[in-house]
């Protein structure tokens, strides 16, 4: 499954940007790789198991087994096929998020909402056990992924006293394409934070 393309839906009255699933191919190899270490202790309970005794241990890694199947399948799930959409109104920015197994759907009214902001990829401090050259033993590598794989998204706004943040997976010229939709629909009701202008700048002086 390769990263999906953002579309962009015009209605009557609204734009649906459609951000899709971006998942990185390394993210997918490390949700596959937890996928099969709990199937795999699933299965070692299983095994111990059966065949089926009515003593209290084997009805344990039964439970136990089962629990395991459940949690990796649903986080597997979620993880890949997650999506998320933007809904842009008069009145109100919606950020809906969906699984295979629920939406989850928040409004932000544009008069409340503070600068909109990139971040990009967080920074991190380097791994102690990195080469200065060349990470040897991929303990730098690792952590990145890992560093990845829990960022929240590369936009964000305060809202209420709080970051509310999304598009996983967003790079910088996605990010001003969105900017560009928002603002020629809301127009100056949304308020760009100051490291757009120097994005802008980078992106045409690269063009020339």
């Amino acid at each position: 499954m390769s990263i999906s393309n953002i579309t962009y839906h015009w209605g009557s009255d609204n734009v649906l940007i459609d951000l899709g699933n971006r998942i990185q191919p390394k993210i997918r190899i490390l949700f596959w790789a937890e996928f099969l270490f709990l199937s795999g202790w699933a299965t070692i309970f299983l095994i111990k198991a059966t065949p089926l005794f009515t003593n209290w241990l084997s009805t344990l890694s039964l439970t136990g087994a089962s629990l395991l199947y459940i949690i990796a399948s649903y986080r597997l799930l979620s993880r890949m096929f997650y999506r998320e959409k933007i809904l842009l109104s008069v009145h109100s920015l919606d950020i809906i998020q969906r699984t295979p197994f629920m939406i989850k759907s928040n409004r932000y009214e544009w008069d409340m909402m503070g600068p909109l902001h990139y971040v990009g990829k967080p920074k991190k401090t380097d791994h102690p056990l990195r080469g200065y050259v060349y990470d040897y033993f991929g303990f730098e590598t690792q952590e990145r992924l890992i560093h990845n794989l829990y960022t929240e998204g590369n936009l964000y706004f305060n809202y209420g006293g709080f970051a509310v943040k999304f598009g996983k997976g967003v790079y910088s010229w996605n990010a001003e394409e969105i900017v560009n939709i928002m603002k020629l629909f809301i127009g100056d009701r949304i308020v760009l934070g100051p490291e757009w202008q120097g994005m802008i700048q980078e992106h045409q002086f690269g063009d020339n």
